[in-house]
């Protein structure tokens, strides 16, 4: 159930009604009407565009449209009043038992309750984290990792299906530092001196590895030239990073569908048959491009370069996909890897992204609207940095350096669902502080131990009304007499309630989770306040004397239950029973 959208179909029928009768032209367009929450609640629960909306098409007055909706609709055993206001918008007031009926469609949907069906029919892929095989993932990363995997939950509680992806970016030149790093501390392994020069990764991390080589290889890769040694090293190196990132991501509660690796798209043909399709687009060409903002002529060298028309496409400047020696540039494997996803069949892509990947966002737009005509929409999410505070200091993160705090470190000390819940507090462009003090205090200003309490408290609510001899099962609460939920501070939990299934649609349009973190803890508000009024009113508690009155207060306790551990479970953190 979907009571704005409810409303909307009411809204819609009867504007159909109007033309049928001649009040309004036949044909008109009610694509653009919308039923949506007024800012201002004073002004009623819900408000309506669409006088303002045909006012042009119809050739009549926006307030005149809005008073003829507004007595058609009263005679909706839903509506309650219907106001003019301003130009010509229309507010609205559901009668109570609307209200009343959203409770019991909870308890009977269960969890069902606000999944949606925009996505029915079309398959998305999310790719995220995609962190460098060269280290174990920061609390950046950590960030990312929390955003990709709640918005893949997201989009499929909306309908669509989804399909979580890591890039593995082992084709470039980092991960030949990393073969050399390893191969140091294989030398450590066996007794000799490392030398771990500048520009190598330092950090004891890969002490295990030089390890593990030792025990693979023994003495055999020692006082042999590079070239005989790099490439296994780099590959063993390589797995061992990766299987260290996956367990890092379990940590976290995520997991990939599939890990697709950058070196697989080299001398296999894609990148080649991804920049001929271009070509036969007309869209590769040789040319010189413009020296960069800030060079001055003695700076700058100008050379024919093979480029992709990428300003076609609302870039800025025309892409280079190959280097003067010949070789790929690094764009060349990213076109070739977003042409195998087109070439899987995805409806839609979404990228996440570390902020300081900012400069793609345009070149790989370009790429995939050339690729597919402008079918396949890419929207590319990037995650601002986290600021760590720990004693009032903040931590610094630098892998080169080895010196840096790991998504481990976080998890451990906070656990898993506090991280992703608290990762998902700020829009992903926001930079996000995350002081470990606060996100375990227990009090109103830590949301996710707000939300959670809410939740606790809904449980206790049921093991007392069950040990008072109530029959409590979601059956039992949904054939109460919920006529008995009279109260307005009542009734404005259950208008809460009835924002879920529009936040759900709003959020995966957006590829915005973190809107479900602020409506949970909006939800949970307005749960503590009907809660904290039972300690004064007493006619407001959840047990009464009256069992019938209980069995009513309950379900609504229990329909807020369903949504909030709905909503942790989009977030990916688990709902608790009882608080600590």
């Amino acid at each position: 159930m979907n009571l704005f959208s409810d409303i909307r179909n009411l809204v819609v029928e009867t504007l159909g009604g109007m033309a049928a009768d001649g009040a309004l032209p036949p044909g008109l367009d009610t694509a653009a009407v919308t039923v949506e929450p007024p800012r201002d609640p004073g002004h009623g629960d819900m408000a309506t565009n669409a006088a303002m909306v045909l006012s042009k098409p119809a050739g009549r007055p926006p307030r005149e449209i809005a008073a003829a909706l507004a007595a058609r609709l009263l005679t909706d055993p839903r509506i309650a009043s219907a106001e003019v206001a301003g130009p010509g918008f229309l507010n609205l007031r559901l009668r109570p038992s609307a209200w009343q009926g959203l409770v019991r469609a909870i308890l009977e949907e269960g969890f069902a309750f606000g999944r949606s069906r925009i996505g029915t029919g079309l398959r998305v892929n999310v790719e995220f984290v995609s962190a460098n095989p060269t280290g174990p993932m920061h609390v950046g990363h950590a960030r990312g990792a929390v955003f990709g995997d709640a918005l893949a939950n997201l989009l499929h509680h909306a309908g669509y299906e989804v399909t979580r992806e890591y890039y593995i970016n082992d084709g470039g030149a980092q991960v030949d530092v990393l073969a050399r790093s390893a191969y140091e501390r294989y030398r450590e392994a066996l007794g000799y001196a490392p030398e771990i020069a500048e520009g190598l990764y330092p950090g004891d991390y890969l002490i295990a590895v030089g390890e593990a080589l030792a025990e693979e290889f023994g003495e055999a890769l020692i006082d042999q030239p590079e070239e005989m040694w790099l490439s296994d090293v780099r590959e063993f190196a390589t797995e061992r990073m990766m299987a260290m990132i996956r367990e890092d991501l379990a940590a976290l509660g995520v997991r990939m569908d599939v890990y697709s690796s950058e070196r697989a798209l080299y001398d296999t043909g894609q990148i080649e048959a991804a920049i001929a399709r271009l070509r036969a687009m007309g869209l590769i060409y040789e040319g010189v491009l413009e020296p960069p903002k800030g060079k001055t002529p003695e700076d700058w060298e100008p050379r024919e370069q093979t480029l992709f028309r990428s300003t076609a496409f609302g870039d800025d400047v025309d892409r280079p996909i190959r280097k003067s020696d010949g070789s790929w540039t690094y764009f060349a494997p990213d076109i070739a890897y977003h042409f195998d996803k087109v070439e899987r069949g995805f409806d839609m892509l979404v990228n996440v992204f570390g902020a300081d990947h900012g400069g793609y966002v345009k070149r790989l737009k370009a790429v995939v609207a050339a690729l597919t005509g402008g079918r396949v929409p890419l929207d590319i999410k990037l995650i601002q940095l986290v600021k760590l505070y720990k004693n009032g200091e903040p931590y610094k993160m630098s892998k080169r350096a080895g010196t840096f705090v790991t998504l481990r470190d976080v998890v451990d000390e906070v656990g898993p669902d506090v991280t992703r819940f608290v990762m998902l507090t700020r829009k992903n462009d926001a930079p996000l502080d995350f002081d470990f003090a606060k996100v375990l205090e227990q009090s109103k200003d830590n949301p996710v131990w707000y939300v959670q309490y809410a939740h606790a408290r809904v449980s206790s609510v049921l093991r007392k009304a069950a040990a008072a001899g109530l029959e409590v099962s979601d059956a039992a609460l949904a054939a109460a007499d919920l006529a008995r939920l009279d109260h307005e501070a009542e009734l404005a939990l259950a208008r809460k309630l009835a924002e879920w299934p529009r936040l759900v649609e709003i959020a995966a349009r957006g590829n915005e989770p973190h809107r479900v973190a602020f409506y949970l803890y909006d939800l949970a508000s307005e749960f503590h306040a009907l809660w904290n009024r039972g300690n004064e009113e007493p006619g407001l508690r959840f047990l009464q004397d009256d069992p019938a009155a209980s069995l009513a207060k309950i379900a609504l306790a229990r329909a807020t239950g369903v949504v909030i551990s709905a909503g942790l479970g989009i977030l990916g953190v688990a709902p608790v029973e009882e608080m600590r």
